[in-house]
Formats: structure tokens, sequence, C-alpha cells
């Protein structure tokens, strides 16, 4: 970990907060050495500091330089996940969330935190940032909505680092900010070559080369750090019309350059799913239907391909300096889900994604730090939804738009330590929404649209006592509006049929608080607590008519809880409880339901073993993780309210390396029958996506 001396401790603190948007090279966090890693690092006004208590300072050395709950994911920690074909899973440890894919293909990775983004989303509502570059698609219709995140590119080889910061209080990340973000942070390249094979059940197998290496063009110039990675995956499903074919290409060259880091990221994704869909609880119960059979007897489909760059730039030494990110992306992306047995909705994205970054962060000496900043974002390209009968698309859509959204932003946040033991911070953002929409279903529909939004941020930590450290604060995040918000789509039909509207509706804010501690009674005893309110205080709610406005209100409170505890070297235990108290729509809609459908309950308890006994190294790893308490509403009107089955999941991994040489074996329990981790209530009942009893795999490794 970094030990700040009190010269540099503000200044490494707030520069921290850009670093996940800056250049990989430049981050100022440290993996754990190996044979000493832990559970996961939960960082709550600087918990991560292994300092004594007394020699600390209240200005924080975690990845958001801001007094708020943040957990730590590094990439020795990724290595201790079950994540087998779900990338989701890197965040199945972290208080809270629920993260899933749900086996319906390469549809988008859920992300559920804070009361937020309810089933199919995807992640919506939490911004998510690689290196800098925004993740949130907005105004999809490749089946998931507004906002989703599609991580699928992604492999545990790729990564880092991650930071979940809870709740919106960071001025550093804009659109879909409500219930916090998720910078990402790839691997710079210093990590060992290696050529790894895995089995698991359902036939997946998955090959993955990494090379790296540094290069130097000549002798005397500063060398190239290279990182080259290729993933080829290809699995069947638990049912029997699931399947997934992907492929993941990455490469990312860092060096320095004069008084900067810099480096170029380049990725090329590609997949073909087919997709089983869900079935109704009740048919499943009563035996009515075969649990691994298909909806409606006719699967759904998928493709995606994704041509990324991004370029980094960070100052050379220490955290004054520049900061600059310049990225550009070729996204396409079809889904088609089938709505009866002979009939597809297919969504489909194809747009292309310019945008940039450029901040300046300046320190006042061991006391004050200010960082300010401008970025923008230009996508362009089609989005629409089609209906296709029998595997042929028809003449009549669902919607249908070419968009070119701009969306640019101005930040500031700045820090400030009156005493050693308090620290205070403020940020504040202007972001503006300037769309041309061209409807080609509905012309009469087409408009452009501009408006704009401010968010302020304030937060105060205060180191009590040694061992005792409390935080607050108060901030406002966003959402922007979904293109089909603002222009009408109207019943299906074909394009340029007559009618349509435009919707005059602001972009979504939402006011949170929080408070919270960290306590470390013992120096391997660490417990943290927060508990959050947030009012969104203008959800955009669609209308009995088709037409959406913003109507507000909705409601959120809960409390999430940790400790964790090593009681002997080779032993780490963490345990986790998250409890929403309330989750629902101040003024629902006519029959319809309040309350939302997310986990009153969360649970999440593991241990891990780590020993290293003549010259091989142990790693044993298990983890339970138990959610209730989820509401759903059915019937007509969707009034009934219900409750979907607990859900409990264990997982087992265990890793042994020996020289060159790495073994690893996981298997995972999900004991409920017909219980999901996430599923979708309708007028006949809940539907849900059933999963195996028992998954289980092998990998081996070669280190060169």
């Amino acid at each position: 970990m970094n030990n700040n001396n009190e010269n540099t401790g503000t200044a490494r603190a707030f520069a921290c907060a850009l670093l996940p948007l800056a250049a990989g090279v430049a981050s100022p966090a440290a993996s754990a050495e190996a044979g000493h890693a832990t559970l996961p690092q939960v960082s709550v006004v600087a918990t991560q500091d292994e300092r004594p208590h007394d020699q600390r300072n209240v200005v924080t050395t975690d990845s958001a330089g801001l007094p708020a709950a943040v957990s730590v994911i590094t990439a020795d920690e990724l290595a201790t996940i079950n994540i087998g074909r779900d990338i989701s899973n890197m965040f199945r440890r972290v208080p809270g969330v629920v993260a899933n894919n749900i086996d319906q293909g390469d549809t988008g990775n859920g992300f559920r935190m804070r009361g937020f983004a309810t089933q199919g989303t995807h992640g919506a509502d939490t911004a998510v940032y690689v290196d800098g570059v925004p993740q949130n698609m907005p105004s999809s219709q490749a089946g998931a909505g507004h906002g989703p995140a599609f991580l699928e590119w992604l492999t545990p080889d790729m990564i880092g680092q991650i930071d979940v910061i809870k709740g919106p209080v960071s001025a550093l990340y804009g659109d879909q900010n409500r219930a916090g973000a998720v910078p990402i942070q790839t691997q710079s390249g210093e990590v060992p070559s290696s050529f790894g094979i895995g089995l698991d059940r359902y036939d997946g197998k998955r090959a993955t080369l990494v090379l790296s290496g540094r290069h130097a063009l000549r002798p005397e110039a500063e060398p190239i750090q290279s990182l080259f990675v290729a993933d080829l995956y290809r699995t069947h499903s638990y049912r029997y019309d699931g399947s997934t074919e992907r492929d993941n290409l990455f490469w990312k060259l860092s060096t320095r350059i004069g008084e900067g880091l810099y480096s170029l990221r380049l990725n090329h994704y590609r997949a073909e799913s087919t997709a089983a869909g869900y079935l109704l609880l009740s048919d499943l119960q009563s035996g009515k239907v075969d649990p691994r059979s298909t909806q409606y007897g006719l699967p759904g489909f998928g493709s995606g391909k994704r041509s990324m760059f991004a370029l980094n730039r960070a100052p050379a030494h220490g955290e004054e300096g520049w900061y600059a990110t310049l990225y550009g992306e070729a996204f396409e992306r079809e889904r088609g889900i089938a709505t009866s047995s002979v009939q597809h909705t297919v969504g489909s994205d194809d747009r292309n994604i310019f945008g940039g970054r450029l901040a300046g962060n300046v320190t006042f000496g061991d006391r004050a730090a200010l960082m300010a900043g401008l970025e923008v974002r230009r996508d362009h390209g089609d989005a629409q939804r089609q209906i296709w009968l029998r595997g042929v698309p028809t003449a009549n859509y669902v919607n249908a738009q070419r968009l070119t959204l701009l969306t640019y932003g101005l930040f500031v946040q700045g820090q400030f330590k009156p005493v050693d033991s308090v620290k205070l911070s403020a940020g504040l953002r202007r972001d503006w929404f300037d769309y041309d929409i061209v409807n080609r279903k509905l012309p009469a529909a087409s408009t452009d649209y501009f408006k704009g939004v401010t968010t302020p941020k304030l937060g105060a930590a205060w180191t009590v006592l040694p061992g005792l450290d409390l935080f607050a604060n108060v901030a406002q995040g966003f959402r922007s509006p979904a293109a089909e918000q603002i222009s009408s789509s109207g019943a299906p039909g074909p394009l340029g049929a007559p009618g349509g509207s435009v919707y005059d509706v602001s972009p979504s804010k939402v006011k949170s608080y929080d408070v919270g501690f960290t306590a470390t009674p013992a120096r391997n005893l660490t417990v943290t607590a927060a508990a959050y309110y947030t009012l969104n205080e203008d959800e955009i709610v669609g209308q009995p008519d088709g037409s959406f406005r913003s109507v507000g209100d909705t409601t959120r409170k809960g409390y999430e809880v940790e400790a964790r505890w090593r009681p002997v070297r080779p032993v780490s235990l963490y345990a986790s409880y998250g409890h929403i108290i309330q989750a629902e729509a101040n003024n629902p809609l006519p029959n319809t339901g309040a309350r939302l459908s997310v986990p009153r309950h969360q649970l999440k308890l593991g241990a891990e073993y780590r020993q290293r006994l003549q010259g091989v190294q142990l790693t044993v790893n298990a983890d339970a993780y138990l959610t209730t308490g989820i509401p759903y509403y059915m019937g007509t009107p969707q009034t009934q309210l219900r409750f979907m089955p607990a859900y409990t999941r264990f997982d087992l991994r265990g890793v042994l390396d020996w020289k060159q040489y790495q073994l690893s074996l996981f298997a995972v329990l999900q004991p409920h029958r017909f219980s999901t981790e996430a599923a979708y209530g309708a007028a006949a009942g809940l539907l849900v996506s059933p999963q195996p009893k028992w998954q289980f795999g092998m990998a081996a490794r070669y280190f060169f």
C-alpha cells in the first residue's frame, strides 16, 4: 500500500480520484504481494492505509480520494473469484451489489446497488468507466434499455483494479452516476506472460494467451511496456438452446515521453449467442415445463462487435499536472427476444463513438488540492427495434431512430484540510445534452434537444479517535433522458408513418445523503458501515397514452455493514450485510405497484486460506451469497404483491501454484430450485431463468 508523507498526502489523495480516468501506468494503487493477498479491501476514509492509526491523517488514499464508501478489487483478488462465463461475477464480494448476466447471451452486465437499476437495465444508473472511457450506452435498442454497460469485452487478465464508489459523490463521473460509479483500470503490462486453457460444465472451453514485455527502440530511449491478451471462449448452457461464442483481443502499450506517462489501448471483441429466454415459475413448480426448455420453443439470439482505442496521458512525476484521455469506438450489437412461438423483437445498435477528457490538478502545500477539467462525447448512428416473423424481418418497427448525441461537461473538485484530523471536499459538474434525433418511424417526431444539468457535491471526514473515522456527504447525480423518451415511437408499424409527438423531459436528478464510519479495534480487524438516503427528484415515467414526462419521485433508504478479519496470517475472513429499508415510487402510476424490484436483504460471507508448503502455494477460497425479499407484481392490473424465492449461491475455488505451473479447480452450488438472482414480474406471474444446481470446472496455466 502507499505510504504518503505529510508533504504529499493531500496531492496524492486528490489525484487518485482522476487516475482511474487516466493512464494505467500511473496508478498509485499496488496489488498485494504474492502470498499475502487478502479478501476484498473496502475503503471508507483511509482503511487501505496500513500505517498504525495514530500515524495516519484523514486525507484518504483510496481510489476516490473522497469521504465515501469505496470497495477496491485488485488483480490478485480477481484471481480468487469464480468468474467463468460472466464477467459480472467480479463484483460477487462487494457489499450491497447484485451483479449477473443470467445466462441469456452477451446482453449486458447487470449491476445493481443502493436500490437502483432493477432487472433488465444492465448496469444503468451506475457510471462505468474503463481507463477513463465511459461504458454506458445511451438509448441502446439491443434489448437492454437506456445506459447499459456492456463489459463482455473484458477478461480478468486485462484488469488491474476496479473501484466501486457508492453514491454520486465524485464530480469526476457524469451521466448515469446516480447509484455510484465504477472506474476500471486495465493492466499496465507488468505481468508475466502465460498460456492457459480451461474447461467447465456444459461444454465450456477457454484458451487465453498473455504476452508481456519491455521493448526499447533505442538503447537510450525509454522502454515501451507491451501487454497483449487473446481470449477465446466457447460454451453451451444449462438450457438446451443457450450458447455463446466470444473472442477478445487486447493490446496495450505504455511508456514515458518527457514529463508524461502515456498508454495506448486497442481492443476488438466479437460474439455470437443464443438464449433460451425465461419460463413461468408456476409452470416450473407444477412440472408443466422442463426447466431446461426454451421460452415459447423459440430461442433468442444475439451478436456483437466492438473495435476500440483509448489514448491516455498522466504526469510522469507525482500527481500534479495534466491528465488527458482520447477514445473512439465502432459499436455494433443485435439481440432478438422471442415474444411468441413465431415472433422476435430484434433490437440493434450501429454506432460510432468518439470522445475525450482533459483535466489539470494543482496542489497547495499539504493542505489543499484543486482539480478542474472538461469532457466531450459524440455518439452517432442507428438504434432500432424491428419485428421478425419466423426468422424473417418484417416491415413493422417498435422504433427506429438515427441519433447524433453530443454530450459535454465541465467539472471541478477540491479538497481542504483545515486541521490534520478533518478533511472537507466539494465538487461541481455542469453537463449539457445536445441531441439530433431523426425518427425514421414517425418523422413528425424528429427533433433537436438541448438541456443542461448541474450537480454539486459536498463531503467531510473526521478522525475522531485513533481507530475511528467518520464521514458524511450530500451529493447530486443525474441520468440523461433516452431518445425514445424525447421522441415518441407509437404502436409497432412501418417506417415513415404519420403522427408522433415530442416530449419535454429533463435529465433525471437524484440527491443522496450518506453517513458512515470505519473502525479498527484491532490491527487485523476492520469494521465499516454506511447508511444512505436517496431521493430521485424527477424520475421520467411512461404514461398510459405512451408519452413520457418527469413526474418525481422515488425514494431509497438503506445501510451496509462489512467486517474483515485476519485471525492468523494464512487466513482472511469477511462478512457483509446490506439492507434496503425502502425502495419505492412515491407516486406510482395507476394500476401499478410502488415497490421497486430490488433485494431487501443481502448477505455475503467468505474465507481465504493461502499457504506455501515445500515450494507449492495453495490458495483456497470459499464464498456464500444470499439475497431475499425481492418484490414483484403480477395480475391485471399489476398490483398483486409477491416476493421472489430466496436465492443462495456457494462458491469454492482452489489454486495450486508450483514453479511455472498453475492448476485451478472451481465449483458453484445454487441449491434453491428455480430460484435466480433476476426475474421479471408479468401478468401471469414470475418469469425466471432456471439455473443448474451444480457448476464446476478446471483450468491450467503455464507462465513463461
